[in-house]
């Protein structure tokens, strides 16, 4: 987790800004710049799982399994939302975890980053390192994880179309819809 920035004035108040979404949206790369703007901390979730296994994701899953993988990961995600405020990248299928969408209602603000499957099969596409595409057709399997992930993340307070623009675009749009996000709740004095 890295640490924190000087705050800007816009940042939500006490609660975690978390950023779901199918591998490759861009959770990672758009939740570091979206934390320095923020001057928040930052913390992926599946960087977290690796330092509390002490191996990667794609080992977890080569020996102990994807079971034992999402048990340590709704660990991690209880854990992180129970802490501080932070930016949270969840892992692509976190929200999987019926306890860890709860604690993600209560807790933090969430920003599903939603982007094109085709866009996405080719980013995930470039690096080997994802367990659950290894050996099979990247669109057909982020294709038939959409249709069960797709109702999971369409609960996120906030969604943010993404594409293949840049990542500052993804950032200011995140920021104008949390800002938008948080008018009501100050008027009606939520």
């Amino acid at each position: 987790m890295s640490g924190p920035a000087p705050r800007d004035s816009s940042a939500p108040g006490a609660r975690t800004i978390a950023l779901v979404g199918l591998m490759g949206a861009g959770k990672s790369t758009v939740g570091r710049r979206l934390a320095a703007r923020l001057g928040l901390p930052f913390a992926d979730g599946d960087d977290v799982v690796e330092e509390a296994a002490g191996m990667s994701v794609s080992d977890i899953f080569a020996s102990l399994g994807e079971a034992a993988f999402r048990e340590g990961e709704a660990r991690v995600m209880r854990r992180l939302l129970e802490g501080p405020p932070i930016v949270l990248a969840t892992g692509g299928g976190a929200m999987i975890n019926a306890d860890t969408r709860a604690l993600l209602k209560t807790r933090a603000i969430t920003v599903w980053l939603r982007a094109d499957i085709r866009v996405i099969a080719s980013r995930v596409q470039r690096r080997d390192t994802r367990p659950l595409l290894r050996g099979k057709d990247a669109f057909q399997t982020l294709t038939a994880m959409a249709e069960v992930r797709y109702p999971l993340y369409a609960e996120a307070d906030i969604v943010v179309d993404v594409g293949g623009g840049a990542h500052s675009h993804a950032v200011d749009a995140i920021l104008a819809a949390l800002k938008a996000h948080q008018t009501p709740e100050k008027e009606t004095g939520r």
